[in-house]
């Protein structure tokens, strides 16, 4: 999760506010313009419902504040600014304190359409919608209280259950596929991708198929994994995810579906 960062992390004040200039609202508001007839569309109702609780406003880069007051509210989470992409073990620990940490910056025009590293529109509109149910929430927690347990070597391994699920999972409602994950949710060309191509993997939710998954960040992902019942994803907070990784290790990674990245 931590690797080298193209943005700057913009920095609260001492009333944890932070100042967004106008083409910074203006890159948010066409954001959540173009990205909302898609999530109406192609959405999970969970995360529809969510968006609906939280009320974000659509012309201006929320605050992490205002954010968070709603979540307090519902589920006893809050929203935290950090320094860009953080470590492994710092998005564990966040996670299993209800704390989600949200990248500062926004991207810019060149990165409208997909950005490889989250920004606080991935952060907020992706995100947090899914924090306001209980039940997600708890998924969540139990990712990272799991992450506190694990060794170190075992991080990219339990990564994979949320990439899969929480950025990247799709459901189905009455037949039909919809989007869950974040990363769906906050990005116009992966939507787009997922919902409406033939060129994607759809396979059922199974914990160690998913954690023998490889996946990249910096491409719309070929594998979805499909929760056709989230009691599904909320029994596997409730595993031995620890045993569950020493088992996908002896069985190892599957082959990647994606060509290998090229080195410059």
């Amino acid at each position: 999760m931590a690797k080298e960062t193209l943005y700057t992390a913009k920095r609260p004040d001492a009333l944890g506010k932070i100042s967004y200039s106008q083409s910074e609202n203006a890159v948010w508001a066409d954001l959540y313009s173009q990205q909302m007839p898609m999530v109406r569309k192609h959405a999970a109702q969970v995360f529809l419902d969510g968006l609906g609780r939280l009320d974000i406003p659509h012309d201006r880069v929320p605050q992490c504040s205002e954010v968070s007051k709603t979540l307090m509210e519902l589920t006893g989470w809050r929203v935290s600014p950090v320094p860009a992409l953080i470590g492994f073990e710092t998005f564990f620990n966040m996670l299993a304190e209800k704390i989600f940490p949200a990248a500062s910056f926004i991207r810019s025009r060149a990165d409208f359409d997909y950005i490889e590293e989250p920004d606080i529109f991935h952060e907020i509109f992706g995100h947090t919608p899914l924090l306001t149910d209980a039940r997600f929430a708890e998924f969540s927690q139990a990712i990272g209280r799991a992450g506190q347990q694990c060794e170190k070597q075992d991080y990219s391994w339990l990564i994979r259950l949320y990439w899969f699920t929480i950025e990247f999972g799709v459901t189905r409602e009455k037949g039909v596929l919809k989007a869950l994950g974040s990363g769906l949710a906050s990005s116009p060309s992966e939507m787009e991708w997922s919902m409406s191509s033939d060129s994607p993997e759809f396979r059922p939710f199974d914990v160690l198929d998913i954690l023998r998954t490889p996946y990249r960040i910096d491409i719309a992902q070929p594998v979805y994994f499909v929760i056709d019942d989230y009691d599904q994803l909320f029994s596997a907070a409730k595993r031995n995810l620890i045993a569950d990784i020493a088992q996908a290790r002896k069985m190892g990674l599957h082959a990647p579906k994606y060509p290998e990245k090229k080195v410059s």
